[in-house]
Formats: structure tokens, C-alpha cells, sequence
């Protein structure tokens, strides 16, 4: 890297913030079909010079398009960007904008070694709506790869654990007739998740019940257990212990399914999974990503065995590992699922 691309690079944050800034304040609905800068000024209560200044740079990023004063959506912005939150993708960048509060405390974060950000629980319930959003965004995205990778056969009870919008569940169900599954996450997620399911039309084969995934037993008898985006935010200890009691959820011959930013063994790549690290620093106790030898570990102590990884589009993969059923496990103490 030379001096000049240090130097560029240390200024990214700028053109993030525009954007930010922005989707913050709703700029993009506010243009609509085309407005003078004093329009959209008046429409968001903002000061018309500054909101002048803000839609001449979204225009020099490409955000925006300006003729004879006249600001106007480009077909990304117009279709990404306006409109209620909940007929747009506007919820899912939302998420982002949160994000900002908790990396501005990195420096202090890196010399205590312990999240000091605690923002996120004066706004909670606006938190949930934006991060499902961009959960769901993504995962709807990436079901059908995993569901390919992992593949149905056989499967027909299923347990998504922090299952969030139930985006996973929906994919299985739609590629198992036969397949009865249930998203397991906090009571203020799963209206999220059981409008979702409703939308899909799978009320009948797709449940939702509250549990909390750092202590609940599970239940039994199950032939799938995702675990989606979930093992980042916890410590090494609470993974190999949530392995443990997904294990004595397990049906013997069953398999779990970790899907996760993977790092490689040294943990300098990929790039955007050791980046991650650093926002589990900046939001979390204990989180962070892991290593395939971390992962692999914890399944083998945690009871499991044919441990594979199965690649997918960087920087996550899947982590699988069937339940031995000769394995004893103790018994973990916590609340029993439903």
C-alpha cells in the first residue's frame, strides 16, 4: 500500500457517512420523483443550505442525478430507498446507520478489551426492526445455496435456532414437503419471523416459539438444527456449550449446521470475516469470528462427529457435524425447550 492509498483509504469514512446521513434522514423519499434542494429541505425540517450541500455530494457519488437545479433518485436509490421502510430496503441500510455508534467506539474498545458501546438499549425496539431487516436481506439471499449445500433428504423435524425472520426455515419448507420446522428466537423477533412465514404461505408446517439460545434446552428428537449467524456473538465457552445442548437435541444420526463467518487458522483472512471480528469487539461481551479449527473443536468435545466444512461464497461457510450416538454428554443445567 503506498502513502497515497494510506491516505485514501483513511478518508472512506467521509463518503460511508454521506450515504449514512442520508438513508438517516430519509433524503431519498424526500426527492421522490424530483425536487429543488429547498424542497427537500422543507421536507425532512432540515436547513436548506445544508440539505443543498448534502444533495450536491450524494450527486457526486452517483446517489443522486442533478439537472437545472432539479435533484432526482437514480434507479437504484429510487427503487432501494423510498417509500415506507417496510415496501423498501431502506430497514436493511437502517441497520447500518446503527452500526455507526458502536464502531465510533473501536479505540476504546481495543485498549479495555470490553464493549463499551450501550446505545442499542435505548432504542431497542427500532434496533430489532432494522437488524431482522437486513438479516432477512441477506438470508433470504443466501437460503437456497445453503439448502442446496446441505440438502433435504430425509429431514423432517427442523430447529433454527436464533432464527431471526425464519428465512432459513422458509427455504427448508419449500424444498421439503414433508419437513416440519421451528424458529427459535426472542419474543420481539418472532411477529417479524411469523409475518414472514404467513407471507410465504407456510403457517401450517413453519412455527415460532420464544427461547433464549445461551441457556434453553432444546427438546429432542430433531434431524436438523441450523445455527445461522449466531456463533459470532458468543464467547468460545457459550458455543462449545450451545453445541453441547444442540447435540442432546439431536436425533441420533442428525446433524447440526453452523453457517458463520469462517476465518482461516492465522485469522488474518478473509478480509470482510476479520473485520467482523471488530464489530463483535465494538458490539458484543464476548464475540468475535472464529477459525475452522475453532469451530471444528468445539463440535468434536461438544459430542459431534464427521466434521466437515462445506464452502460457500466467502467470507461465510457451513460447519456440519453429525450427533454420535454413543456419545455421553453432560448434561447441561438450563431451562427445557418447549
Amino acid at each position: 500500500m503506498t502513502y497515497g492509498e494510506l491516505l485514501e483509504r483513511t478518508r472512506w469514512f467521509q463518503e460511508s457517512r454521506v450515504l449514512l446521513t442520508a438513508i438517516e434522514l430519509d433524503i431519498f423519499s424526500a426527492v421522490g420523483r424530483g425536487a429543488r434542494a429547498a424542497e427537500v429541505a422543507g421536507r425532512i425540517g432540515a436547513n436548506p443550505r445544508a440539505t443543498e450541500m448534502l444533495l450536491n455530494a450524494l450527486t457526486a457519488l452517483g446517489a443522486l442525478t442533478k439537472r437545472r437545479g432539479v435533484f432526482r433518485n437514480t434507479p437504484v436509490t429510487r427503487r432501494c430507498l423510498t417509500g415506507r421502510p417496510s415496501q423498501s430496503e431502506r430497514a436493511a441500510f437502517l441497520h447500518t446507520v446503527n452500526l455507526w455508534s458502536r464502531w465510533s467506539t473501536l479505540t476504546e474498545a481495543v485498549r479495555t478489551g470490553r464493549w463499551v458501546w450501550r446505545g442499542e438499549q435505548a432504542a431497542q425496539g427500532r434496533w430489532v426492526e432494522t437488524f431482522i431487516a437486513a438479516m432477512h436481506r441477506s438470508a433470504k439471499a443466501r437460503a437456497p445455496e445453503v439448502v442446496r449445500a446441505v440438502g433435504v433428504k430425509g429431514l423432517k423435524r427442523m430447529l433454527d435456532v436464533g432464527g431471526g425472520s425464519g428465512a432459513y426455515s422458509i427455504a427448508f419448507a419449500q424444498a421439503a414437503p414433508d419437513l416440519v420446522a421451528e424458529v427459535l428466537d426472542r419474543s420481539e423477533v418472532l411477529p417479524i419471523a411469523r409475518r414472514h412465514i404467513a407471507k410465504a404461505g407456510l403457517a401450517r408446517r413453519v412455527t415460532a416459539r420464544t427461547g433464549d439460545l445461551r441457556s434453553d434446552l432444546f427438546g429432542e428428537g430433531y434431524d436438523l438444527v441450523l445455527v445461522s449467524a449466531i456463533c459470532h456473538m458468543l464467547s468460545p465457552s457459550e458455543n462449545l456449550d450451545l453445541f453441547r445442548r444442540i447435540h442432546g437435541a439431536l436425533a441420533p444420526g442428525g446433524a447440526v449446521v453452523v453457517q458463520d463467518f469462517i476465518l482461516k487458522p492465522d485469522k488474518t483472512a478473509p478480509r470482510a470475516a476479520a473485520l467482523f471480528a471488530l464489530n463483535m469487539l465494538v458490539a458484543t461481551e464476548a464475540g468475535s469470528s472464529y477459525s475452522q479449527p475453532e469451530y471444528a473443536s468445539w463440535l468434536k468435545e461438544a459430542g459431534f462427529t464427521k466434521i466437515r466444512r462445506i464452502r460457500l461464497e466467502e467470507p461465510a461457510g457451513l460447519m456440519i457435524g453429525v450427533r454420535r450416538p454413543d456419545f455421553a454428554v453432560r448434561r447441561p443445567s438450563g431451562r427445557a425447550g418447549l
